[in-house]
Formats: structure tokens, C-alpha cells, sequence
């Protein structure tokens, strides 16, 4: 059996389709599912289990797992509770750590690109601890997982004990199916797509930095079946431990996800700029592009998706259609 913690949730609902389509049955999920429709990312799936938060230190209890995928985490940017941030995406990441330490499980978790805040000091994705403490996250939930990150990394540095496998996966700008229920936290895309398809102007935030015109700020947008595609190579492969990034390694601007999405539905582009709300605008990334060698000469050649090619397949799969859940 293997259990996905946040499983309910965007990338892990993914990962469990993942999963079954490969002919896993015995798939246990960590979730909270709450009152909306996030248990419609797992409708079409069939589950060994479903494990409230609040009762997994009990169901690990003397349990025997082939690996823990830990994904389960508050993921909003803009999250200020800084006590329950801690607990939920640092204590708790450190108790299963210390599970999978004990009882030998692999233990596959999700960092962020976050870790890397303004990209001052690049998005190479070095391990030592050196390195990462030269990392300044802008938001606290960045922080939280970079915090994680350094833990992990000391134990590596310090030759103590760790799970038999270890990956610490540093997403970058994740997009796709399932990602519904993250209301802002979603896409540009999944949140701007019924105005596309009404053929209403699709806004996106000004540029409040010199030399970056609007609508050129630019992500590392990743497709979340290029994220699944790494998990289950690791699965596979347990010799492989380290903390990598996740990305396409080619930072593209908002405005072309934007083109992409007209070409995928046949309509002409219609963009408007509006104020970027001055909440967000010092902690807003203006650029983050991977770096990927680590992964590659890891051993992963899966590759990853070109950006019109995952917004054409997103919109023409998933966006456009009655039933967007995968």
C-alpha cells in the first residue's frame, strides 16, 4: 500500500489517477475534503482508504507502507497564520519523516519554488546546506517549506539516519486538471478561462518592476502530468534521494499562457492590464525558471511538456468540456 498525503488536492489527486491507471489499487489518501467539491478529484478513483489528518499518527500505527508521497500542505502564498502554516507543513513533514526513518519507507515530499523567493540567488536546486541558507523566501508559506528543506538537508550532510529514499521536489508554477478548488491559488489560466471562452478581455496584472513590460513576468509553467511522470519515476527508482527542482527549465510570460489559450479555443486575443493589488506586489516573483540538471543527471529523462502543447491539452481535454475532472 502506498499513501498520498493531500491526496484530495490538485498535484495528489493526479498522482492517485497516476497510481490507478498503472494498476494500483491499494492507494490510501491524507486529506481534509471539507464541504466543497474537492472529493470530486477523486470521484473517478478507486482508494484503499481515506485517512482524516487528525487520525494518521494512529493508522501509521505498526503499518507497513511500500512509500509515503507527502504533498499534503496549506499552499496558499498568501497564508498568514503562522503557527498552523508551521504545524501543518514543517512539524508535520517532520513527523513522517521521522515514520518513514523508523520503518524504512520511501518518503517522496513536496518542497516549492517559493524556497527561492526573488530568484536573487538563482534557481539552482543544490542541496548543501550552504546553499540553502542563502535562499529567502518571500511568504510564508515558501518559508515553511524551505525550513523543511534545510532539515532534511542537515540530517544528509550529517550522515544521520534518513528514509531508504528520500526526494524533496521543488514545483515550480504547477498547472492542469483538478486544480478547481484552489480558488486564487489556481492558475492564470483555470481562473481566466470563461472569460476567454465568453470572449471577454482577460486581465492580468501591470508590471510594477523597471524593464518589465506588462504581462512579461514570467513563471516556469510546468504541467502537472510532467509532475506525476517525476513521481513515478522516483517510485521506480529508489536509489535516487536528493532535494530537486521540478520545471521545465524555460520561463515563459504570462501573456503567452494567455495566446495559448485563445489559439486552443480558435478566438482572437483579448488582454487588458489592471493594478496589481499592493498586498502581494513585495512578495510578487517576477521570474522563476529551473534549473534541471541535478534531476537529469539523476537519471530522469521523461522530459516535459511545451507550454502550447499543455495549455492546448488542458483546454481541449479538461477546460472546455462538461466534466473537467480527470
Amino acid at each position: 500500500m502506498l499513501l498520498v498525503t493531500g491526496g484530495a488536492g490538485f498535484i495528489g489527486s493526479n498522482v492517485v489517477a497516476a497510481l490507478n491507471d498503472a494498476g494500483r489499487a491499494d492507494v490510501a489518501v491524507c486529506d481534509v475534503l471539507g464541504h466543497d467539491r474537492k472529493w470530486r478529484n477523486l470521484a473517478k478513483r478507486q482508494l484503499a482508504d481515506v485517512v482524516a489528518p487528525a487520525e494518521l499518527p494512529s493508522w501509521l500505527n505498526g503499518r507497513r507502507l511500500e512509500a509515503i508521497i507527502h504533498l499534503g500542505a496549506i499552499s496558499e502564498t498568501t497564508a498568514t497564520d503562522a503557527d498552523l502554516v508551521i504545524e501543518t507543513n514543517f512539524r508535520l513533514s517532520m513527523r513522517l519523516l521521522e515514520w518513514c526513518t523508523v520503518s524504512r519507507t520511501p518518503f517522496i515530499y513536496a518542497s516549492s519554488a517559493s524556497t527561492y523567493g526573488d530568484g536573487a540567488q538563482g534557481f539552482g536546486d543544490e542541496q548543501s546546506i550552504t546553499a540553502l541558507k542563502t535562499l529567502r523566501p518571500m511568504s510564508l508559506y515558501g518559508w515553511s517549506k524551505h525550513l523543511f528543506d534545510m532539515a532534511v538537508a542537515q540530517r544528509a550532510a550529517g550522515g544521520d539516519k534518513l528514509p531508504p529514499q528520500w526526494a524533496g521536489l521543488k514545483f515550480f508554477n504547477v498547472f492542469g486538471p483538478n486544480e478547481y478548488h484552489k480558488g486564487t491559488m489556481m492558475s492564470v489560466l483555470a481562473r481566466r478561462f470563461e472569460d476567454i471562452k465568453a470572449g471577454r478581455p482577460v486581465q492580468l496584472f501591470k508590471s510594477h518592476r523597471e524593464g518589465i513590460v506588462d504581462g512579461d513576468q514570467r513563471r516556469d509553467f510546468i504541467y502537472v502530468d510532467d509532475t506525476v511522470r517525476v513521481m513515478m519515476w522516483l517510485l521506480a527508482t529508489p536509489s535516487v534521494s536528493g532535494i530537486f527542482n521540478v520545471g521545465t527549465g524555460k520561463a515563459r510570460s504570462f501573456k503567452d499562457v494567455m495566446l495559448a489559450a485563445h489559439a486552443a479555443l480558435g478566438a482572437a486575443p483579448k488582454i487588458e492590464y489592471v493594478e496589481m493589488p499592493e498586498a502581494i506586489r513585495g512578495s510578487y516573483q517576477y521570474f522563476t525558471q529551473a534549473e534541471v540538471d541535478r534531476l537529469q543527471r539523476a537519471g530522469y529523462n521523461g522530459g516535459f511538456t511545451g507550454l502550447e502543447q499543455a495549455v492546448e491539452t488542458y483546454v481541449k481535454g479538461y477546460l472546455d468540456r462538461a466534466d473537467r475532472f480527470r
